[in-house]
């Protein structure tokens, strides 16, 4: 696993780069990309300082990876744009293209399991009720202040953040982004927490000590 790990962490920031170039030439809305892509700007030199002191679990990273490609398709585009979202929509017969709503999926699924990694490593949080609703909390948070920043750009930008916020004229749309952030929050807290525990016994032991747990390391 030691071994595996630099290489998918190699490739992760490779094909992550090659998609932000890709992203950056020729962009439906300059602007729209510059607001969509900015997260994944900010988190990479983070990623990077923080590898040696911090290193997070390779399920982190891969998550991180997915968001950042949502992140990066959908500010080509504009999220109502993306093509992959029309195919599903004309599939099953929308309204709308939907690809917003897998951003703010992924707006509380990577997020989850990031700030539970954090928190288990960090704090004296041990695995249980506390820990599941504090995350999902954080995710909640997380979300509603993405929705201010939404707000605030339209309030700067008016007509040209019409790209960056992709209602297409749902008014409920705000509710529907911090709903499913939730969904994904949950959700990846239901499915990736076993998987998330027994990658935490690998590179911080002290967290399963603590909660006096025992995992295969496979």
């Amino acid at each position: 696993m030691a071994e595996r790990k630099p290489r998918l962490l190699a490739f992760l920031a490779l094909s992550a780069a090659v998609a932000l170039v890709w992203s950056g030439i020729g962009p439906r809305d300059r602007l729209t990309w510059w607001l969509e892509v900015f997260p994944v700007w900010l988190a990479a030199p983070v990623l990077a300082a923080t590898y040696r002191r911090f290193p997070l679990t390779p399920l982190a990273y891969v998550l991180i990876w997915l968001h950042a490609l949502v992140l990066i398709v959908g500010g080509h585009y504009t999220y109502a744009e993306v093509p992959a979202g029309h195919w599903v929509r004309d599939a099953l017969g929308l309204e709308r293209n939907h690809y917003d709503r897998l951003g703010h999926f992924f707006q509380g699924f990577e997020p989850a399991i990031t700030a539970r990694e954090v928190m288990l490593r960090t704090t004296p949080l041990r695995r249980g009720g506390w820990l599941v609703f504090l995350v999902t909390c954080f995710c909640l948070a997380f979300s509603a202040f993405y929705e201010l920043i939404e707000w605030w750009t339209s309030l700067l930008a008016k007509e040209a953040a019409d790209s960056f916020l992709g209602a297409q004229g749902d008014i409920w749309d705000s509710h529907w982004d911090m709903f499913l952030a939730l969904i994904g929050a949950l959700t990846a807290l239901v499915t990736l927490s076993r998987l998330h525990d027994r990658q935490l016994a690998r590179i911080a032991p002290e967290t399963a000590a603590r909660d006096g747990r025992r995992y295969e390391l496979r």
